[in-house]
């Protein structure tokens, strides 16, 4: 795991020449909400949650944007309750030109709450959440894009009692705005 984390991060330091384009037209806020689906494994049970997610990306460059995006989802099966909550911070870096369509790939570090509730018994923990991957916005107007799909591997680290770490998969969708720039 840290091999793949130490990998992305290399990736990502050798790429940031070809983002480095210093343009001053870039929006200098984007605000995220949209639909979410994290397909997660508590006390080694899988589950496929429903629920949104939302960020603010504050861009100090053209190709680099300073992210804080929160997350909830909610999976109810068969008499078994989960809701989780990921709070997640980080870079992201953004490889913009005059295309309509906006790549980034983003790392994030930060949270997650997990409730479980079954047959009137029910608990909650905390734990350490980190999350690696992308994403495509499509430009609808200067102050609008479409976030057409953003992808990421989401590791948890909740003591569930049988595993010490979960490899969970989220994928979202949803609108942007922008704000400053054109």
């Amino acid at each position: 795991m840290r091999r793949l984390v130490w990998l992305c991060l290399v990736v990502l330091a050798l790429s940031l020449s070809a983002f480095a384009q210093d343009s001053k037209d870039f929006p200098k806020a984007e605000v995220f909400g949209g639909y979410s689906y994290l397909h997660s494994s508590i006390v080694g049970v899988g589950f496929n949650s429903h629920g949104g997610s939302g960020s603010l990306s504050v861009n100090p460059t053209n190709w680099l944007g300073l992210v804080a995006d929160v997350g909830g989802y909610h999976s109810s099966d068969n008499g078994l309750g989960v809701t989780t909550v990921s709070y997640l911070f980080g870079p992201r870096f953004v490889a913009r030109s005059s295309s309509p369509v906006t790549p980034f790939v983003q790392v994030l570090f930060g949270g997650v709450h997990s409730s479980v509730s079954a047959g009137g018994a029910s608990g909650s923990t905390n734990a350490f959440a980190m999350s690696a991957g992308g994403g495509l916005d499509v430009k609808v107007s200067p102050q609008v894009a479409l976030r057409v799909i953003q992808a990421e591997y989401l590791f948890t680290k909740l003591n569930d009692g049988i595993n010490n770490h979960q490899n969970n998969v989220r994928v979202s969708a949803g609108i942007v705005f922008r704000f400053g720039g054109k």
